[in-house]
């Protein structure tokens, strides 16, 4: 079986984790999130709870390093699990 590259694993999972919240803050920053937030819920029979805030720059700056970080670990932790489950 073939072994995976845990810094890989962790780059591919981190860039994922933080590119998708990335697109997320972008979102919010031309007005488009609380529709889309919306949209989601309706497709789930949800009555919309939250309310998107305005846009802050350090925020979703914050965001986007947190999750990539998580996403980097998990990842990490991830490929380390397959090889030590696949030797």
């Amino acid at each position: 079986m073939n072994t995976v590259n845990p810094n890989r694993a962790g780059l591919v999972f981190g860039a994922a984790l933080g590119g998708w919240h990335f697109l997320w803050a972008l979102l919010v920053a031309v007005g488009y999130a609380q529709w889309v937030m919306n949209f989601i819920f309706w497709m789930h029979f949800i009555t919309p709870p939250y309310t998107v805030g305005r846009f802050n720059a350090e925020i979703a700056l914050i965001l986007i390093l947190v999750t990539g970080a998580i996403g980097y670990v998990s990842g990490y932790v991830l490929g380390l699990l397959w090889n030590w489950i696949h030797r």
